[in-house]
Order: structure tokens, then C-alpha cells, then sequence
């Protein structure tokens, strides 16, 4: 078995303990081949049956006996390129396995807001006291709504109940109950959840079907008060609706550590609107993130030998 790994930020680099680990997962005779220009990509895909990483679409066209893509980030909006999705291909990722720091970063950027602390931050003064403590809250006993209730939305929903708050839930899957949350509803019913939200965080992974899922029509359904949090994918929302929203009084703030464009063009009013705390896409920052993508991968590896299901596949239809 040949393994082609291509270097990624969240995987930049391998140790040679988790080197061994890899090859010791992909039994004996395997190899591991690291490429991180594209070029050296190109020729080392030709013949590999394992590709670890991610690379672009035209390098990938260039496999011919790949079995298996374990495409290191949780979404895969990037990588579904018509020849792997139409293909044998089995794909994988960290699906399942970034929810834990995500939904620490929606909680970051939530009481951000709710506690004035962007204010202070950009201009520590002591004479904005005033203003910051009128327009602080609390959020408990507030409504959270969480559009999107795969692993993220789940850590989300544990935070939140632990500040007290209450919880509904959006799916489009017949996913499992949670502890504590009150309702798990269908997409039918996102305009009950958002006319009952204090606060709104979006859970989903970028397809076709959610992407600018969030414009005017939805803000509209939105309390003047809610605040919005993003921490999935920025196309989720349409942009200049966003601006004019929170300009027209639809919703009160936003959190956001992905937009679309990415990243916003200087002077873009987001950047500083006294409502917004805007992070440059490091919400998927963790030091244990590495760790349990390679930990895995190497399960999966093991599991691809003895003709087992793998774990955290993705439904190439679905785009999840």
C-alpha cells in the first residue's frame, strides 16, 4: 500500500512516531511518501492507493488506483471535485472531531458580544464603562437556536445549557436526541426557531443547499435583539444582507469567524461595525487537532486492510 501524504495546516508535518504509527496501521509492505508542492504531488498520485491530506482537483484527476481520500479539514466543499464524487473513492475526514473547539470559539465570540468586550478591546477606556454595561446581557435562561446539529451544533448545545440557556435544534437527518435540548426540528421549522432565538449559531457544512442559506428573507424572521454566530462556513451567509440587516435593525450583532468574501477586503464595514467581532478563520485552531485527525486515519487504515467500515466517510451526494 502506497500512502501519499500532502502537508496541510492543520497537519503541517509528521513526527517519525506518527510516522510509524501510520505504517504500522497500513500493514507490512506499506509506504509513505510526503509531498507538499504541487508538482511532486502530481507524480506521486499516479500510483498511490492512500491519500492523506488534500490536494486540488487537478492533481487528484492524476490517481489512478487511489482507494481511499482522507481529506484532512471537517468540510469537504473544497475537495468535491465531479470525478471523486462520481467515483469509487471512499472519502473521509475529520468529520465528527471539530466540534469541540469550535463551539468554544462561538462561545468566545458570543460573550464578545454579550459582554461588551469588543467595545473595551478596541478602545480601552475607561469612559465607555457606561455605555458597555447598558448594552451588556446575560445569556442565561435566553433561547439559543443551532441551524445544524451534527458534532458542532451538539458542543454547542452542551455550552449553552451549561450557561443556562435553552436550547432548540436544526436538522435536516433524523439525528439522535441530546440531553437537555428541547426540540430537534426539521428544516420546515427554522422560522419558529429563528422568531424564538435570543441568539442563532450555525452548524452546517457548506452544499449547494445551504450555501447563502442565511439572506434578508431569513433576518427578517430574525428578533431585532438576536445575535448571530458562524463558525462553519462564511457562503452560509450572504454577505451585503448581513451588513444591511444589522443596519436596518434585523438582528441586533454578529460573530464570525468565516465570511464570504474571505478574507473581507479592507475598510469592508464588518470589520468595524460596533456590532461585529470578525476572527480571520481560526476557530479550527486546537493543538490536539493534529492528534485526532492522524489517530483516525490510522484506525481507518486498519479498518481499509480488513474490509471494515470506515469511519467519519462522507456522503459524497450530500457533500457531508
Amino acid at each position: 500500500m502506497k500512502i501519499l501524504y500532502a502537508p496541510h495546516l492543520i497537519v503541517p508535518s509528521l513526527s517519525d512516531e506518527e510516522r510509524a504509527r501510520i505504517l504500522d496501521a497500513a500493514g507490512p509492505g506499506a509506504t509513505l511518501v510526503e509531498a507538499k508542492e504541487p508538482v511532486r504531488q502530481g507524480a506521486e498520485i499516479v500510483d498511490a492507493d492512500v491519500l492523506f491530506g488534500r490536494v486540488p482537483a487537478d492533481i487528484f484527476a492524476l490517481n489512478r488506483r487511489l482507494r481511499y481520500y482522507h481529506s484532512i479539514g471537517a468540510g469537504v466543499d473544497a475537495v468535491l471535485s465531479p470525478e471523486l464524487i462520481q467515483g469509487d473513492i471512499i472519502l473521509a475526514s475529520e468529520k465528527g472531531e471539530v466540534g469541540i473547539h469550535l463551539a468554544e470559539h462561538a462561545f468566545a465570540l458570543l460573550l464578545g458580544l454579550t459582554r461588551g468586550i469588543h467595545t473595551a478591546l478596541r478602545d480601552p477606556d475607561y469612559r465607555h464603562r457606561q455605555a458597555i454595561r447598558q448594552q451588556q446581557r446575560e445569556l442565561f435562561e435566553q433561547t439559543m437556536g443551532i441551524v445544524g446539529f451534527g458534532a458542532t451544533g451538539r458542543e454547542v448545545a452542551r455550552r449553552a445549557l451549561a450557561f443556562g440557556m435553552r436550547v432548540l435544534a436544526i436538522d435536516i437527518e433524523d439525528v439522535p436526541p441530546e440531553p437537555g435540548v428541547e426540540a430537534i426540528w426539521k428544516p420546515d421549522r427554522l422560522h419558529d426557531l429563528l422568531a424564538l432565538s435570543d441568539v442563532v449559531v450555525i452548524g452546517l457544512p457548506l452544499t449547494k443547499a445551504t450555501r447563502h442559506l442565511f439572506t434578508r428573507d431569513l433576518f427578517r424572521r430574525m428578533r431585532p435583539t438576536a445575535i448571530l454566530i458562524n463558525v462553519t462556513r462564511g457562503a452560509i451567509v450572504y454577505t451585503d444582507d448581513l451588513v444591511a440587516a444589522l443596519n436596518d435593525g434585523l438582528l441586533w450583532g454578529a460573530g464570525l469567524d468565516v465570511t464570504d468574501p474571505e478574507p473581507l477586503p479592507a475598510g469592508h464595514p464588518l470589520l468595524t461595525h460596533p456590532r461585529v467581532i470578525v476572527t480571520p478563520h481560526t476557530a479550527g485552531g486546537s493543538p490536539r487537532r493534529a492528534g485526532r485527525a492522524i489517530a483516525t486515519f490510522c484506525e481507518n487504515l486498519k479498518r481499509l486492510r480488513a474490509g471494515q467500515p470506515l469511519l467519519a466517510v462522507i456522503d459524497k451526494d450530500k457533500g457531508y
